[in-house]
């Protein structure tokens, strides 16, 4: 693949001219566009920019971190810079993980096909590489930044320079002893394949070296049965069989003499230990594959709060860049904000504050185009409605319109529902969640009526909860009003909010203030919400209710009914009532949003609410973290379709589990954990050329209260290349259905805080035993290839609980 590469770079013209470098604008706002000369390194993997063609020119991109390449038209930005650049001019690159995207515009067409046609080529090969061609892409990469005089060769000088580059202590007289060797043509520097036999025998991996000789006769190669001998005892793959071992030799036995023998040699172990075959996580938990038959409630679900902001709660950018993210990142339930706009059409954004606006018809038109990329089950739209009834009805109409057959207006068999339907039966589905004005059977009813004979217009009681629900939990109760004919065959509730107990959620303001944010922090206007019918009518399995008791819920409530919970409420539950909790969420939805103090847009611990069987624990996707760890962790397994199937004793109705006290009905389980090595782990101070890690291993669990803990190796000083550690971490947990496990790489500072190197994220059921490589992420979750940990697992059932 990477002679591919230098192939194309050598004789595919979009990827000649793309090295000559072109001036671009770059544009990142409205009013910020500047002239850029961007270039495609020779190397072919990243991009430069200078500001001017004969300016200093600094690394601007990686190919291996570009997700796509998106037209101009598919821009908000560039879509509203329309009248100055051609949008055919214009184009995104789109990046891995929560790196802002970058809109460029060329000066022609043809200049723009030509770099958007060039990186997807590259972006394509890149994605098709496997473990030993990205090694080597890597290896080709530190070469370039090594090579500060750019003439294909380095010096011992250049040479001990990338050594600090990489993380690398090393004594001099052995690293010169090193790069003699490797220095076959005996020229005084390393050339290309020179530089590559310098790495090997830098990176040798004694472990790998010691466990590959105790299972080998010979010490030379692993046999068909050596081989299964490991996999069955280390592995733990107790049921492996030849087929399989002689598979993954097949796999990755480099040499073709090998593969024909059904031997394994070092380097096809090491490779084997290395892919994602030898990897932590468990392959068999990559697809989906849980039930998807079960309802809705039987699910933790991926969910997202404020998805159209980009950053705080306050002053930040709305985008419907904010959903294509969420949904491409497996989110199965969005969150919008809608208030009145200016022309008539309903806007966007973080009511009463200064964050940006969009339009509500762009941000359906995203959620129609985005929402089963990544994933076929269901999509839940999280209204929050703030309109006049005019633009509800703008609203109800962009829904059916633009959503059309993928948006769910009546139940699926027609029939009233005793249970929440399942992912399975609701695929490609989007499902509106929100206030409604009748119960559910009184639509049904009326539709079952309208199909016999025309009902005469007369007044029908609805339900007694309000149209209108306050967020604000303290605040008095709005006043119902009479109920009076709306239309043809629809009756509408009226809702006064006294001025004296007015929540900020549900006020309206006029349009004058809509353009003007400072006024919007200011007003405390009387005002009236009347929920429109037509968008009433399109709530079908998600009508929101508010939430007084669990025992009210269970007298007064359907299963196609949701309330939602602050994170202090909902916190505030699991503490007092955490068992009726959990029976709570077998049957009905809930949604957990983050406190409105949260302004910075950080994030709570999803844990303890999925621990009580909270299903949309909604979070803050667009802020990093440890909060953010864990959840992509969870949602990581099940073929990445955001659902997540619950533990069986969080589904059973009767079920006697608590949070708080838990006993679970399982063993609990003991988990050992040798740290062994790690390798090639980034540099974290990229500011200082000469600083080396000093890394250590901080292994954490999340789960119910007493199980959450954590426990830490010493440090290894100045080696990030390849540390050693060699303990063994032990922990005992009670519910391991529900825990999490993270692991986190950290470089030891006695003056401050220990500074983050890496992490990775997983549930505790998905955990495979036996020799395993964990391969770090960032702190925006992308891959920080090739740097990883070597450790050994071992799951006991503990023997304590046999009595």
């Amino acid at each position: 693949m990477a002679s591919l590469l230098q192939d194309k770079l050598t004789t595919h013209q979009d990827l000649l001219l793309m090295q000559e470098g072109m001036l671009m604008y770059k544009v990142k706002s409205k009013t910020w566009k500047k002239l850029r000369y961007f270039r495609l390194q020779n190397d072919g993997m990243t991009v430069w920019q200078e500001r001017q063609t004969w300016g200093k020119a600094k690394p601007s991109f990686s190919i291996s971190d570009v997700e796509t390449v998106r037209k101009g038209h598919d821009s908000e930005l560039l879509r509203s810079l329309a009248e100055e650049f051609p949008l055919e001019q214009g184009f995104t690159v789109v990046f891995h993980g929560r790196r802002t995207n970058l809109d460029l515009v060329a000066n022609s067409v043809k200049e723009a096909q030509i770099w958007m046609q060039g990186l997807q080529l590259l972006v394509d090969l890149v994605t098709s590489m496997d473990q030993q061609e990205q090694l080597d892409q890597w290896l080709s990469d530190w070469f370039q930044r090594g090579d500060k005089n750019q003439d294909g060769r380095m010096t011992f000088q250049e040479v001990q320079r990338l050594l600090h580059l990489m993380n690398v202590e090393m004594d001099q007289e052995y690293a010169f002893n090193l790069f003699q060797t490797a220095d076959t043509s005996q020229s005084g520097t390393l050339e290309g394949e020179e530089f590559v036999q310098f790495y090997k025998a830098l990176t040798k991996r004694d472990e790998v070296q010691e466990l590959f000789e105790s299972f080998s006769a010979d010490g030379q190669k692993l046999t068909l049965l050596e081989f299964l001998d490991f996999l069955q005892e280390e592995q733990k793959q107790r049921d492996c069989a030849p087929e399989l071992a002689l598979e993954l030799i097949d796999r990755y036995e480099p040499s073709d003499s090998g593969k024909l023998r059904h031997v394994l040699s070092v380097d096809g172990f090491l490779s084997y230990l290395c892919s994602k075959d030898g990897d932590i996580f468990n392959p068999a938990c990559l697809p989906i594959y849980q039930d998807m038959t079960q309802p809705l409630s039987h699910y933790f679900i991926n969910s997202s709060h404020n998805t159209y902001l980009m950053r705080n709660q306050l002053c930040g950018q709305s985008s419907v860049e904010g959903y294509i993210w969420a949904l491409k990142q497996g989110c199965r339930c969005v969150e919008v904000d809608v208030w009145d706009g200016p022309s008539g059409e309903p806007i966007v954004y973080h009511g009463h504050t200064l964050t940006s606006r969009i339009l509500f018809k762009d941000v359906v038109a995203t959620i129609a185009q985005y929402a089963f990329q990544t994933s076929d089950y269901p999509v839940i739209l999280s209204l929050e409605n703030h309109c006049s009834w005019e633009q509800q009805e703008t609203m109800a109409r962009h829904l059916i319109e633009i959503l059309g057959e993928q948006l769910l207006s009546t139940t699926l068999d027609g029939l009233l529902p005793t249970q929440l339907p399942s992912p399975k039966e609701l695929r490609r589905k989007i499902l509106v969640k929100g206030k409604k004005l009748d119960a559910l059977e009184e639509d049904l009813k009326e539709e079952e009526e309208e199909e016999e004979e025309p009902e005469s217009e007369l007044e029908r009681q609805p339900e007694s909860e309000s149209v209108l629900e306050s967020q604000c939990e303290t605040e008095p109760k709005p006043e119902l009003q009479k109920l009076r004919p709306l239309s043809k065959d629809k009756k509408q509730k009226v809702v006064t909010c006294p001025s004296f107990c007015l929540p900020i959620c549900c006020q309206t303001t006029t349009q004058a203030s809509i353009s003007k944010p400072e006024s919007l922090l200011l007003s405390r206007q009387k005002s009236k919400i009347i929920l429109c019918p037509a968008l009433s009518d399109l709530v079908v399995y998600l009508k929101t209710v508010s939430f007084h008791s669990f025992a009210h819920s269970r007298e007064h409530y359907h299963c196609y009914e949701i309330s939602s919970f602050s994170e202090t409420k909902a916190r505030g539950l699991v503490k007092e009532a955490g068992n009726e909790f959990v029976q709570h969420n077998t049957w009905q939805l809930c949604r957990v949003y983050p406190s409105g103090l949260r302004t910075d847009s950080s994030n709570y611990n999803p844990q303890e609410l999925w621990n009580a069987g909270c299903q949309m624990v909604a979070m803050n996707m667009q802020t990093a973290g440890l909060e953010m760890d864990i959840y992509d962790g969870l949602f990581r397994q099940n073929g990445g379709c955001g659902y997540v199937l619950k533990p069986d004793f969080l589904c059973d109705a009767q079920s006697s589990f608590n949070p708080e006290r838990p006993i679970s009905p399982f063993k609990a389980q003991t988990l050992l954990i040798q740290v062994i090595s790690g390798q090639q782990l980034p540099k974290v101070n990229k500011t200082k050329e000469g600083s080396i890690v000093d890394p250590l291993v901080r292994v954490q669990i999340f789960g119910v209260r007493p199980d959450t803990t954590r426990q830490e190796t010493n440090y290894v000083q100045n080696n990030g290349f390849n540390p050693h550690w060699g303990q063994t971490l032990c922990f005992r947990v009670l519910v391991p259905e529900l825990a999490m496990v993270r692991f986190v790489v950290k470089d030891y500072d006695w003056k401050s805080r220990n500074d983050f190197i890496g992490q990775y994220t997983l549930p505790w059921t998905c955990i495979q035993q036996g020799y395993r490589h964990i391969h770090l992420l960032s702190k925006d979750g992308t891959s920080l290839h090739p740097a990883s940990i070597f450790v050994y697992i071992c799951i006991r059932e503990d023997m304590e609980d046999e009595s």
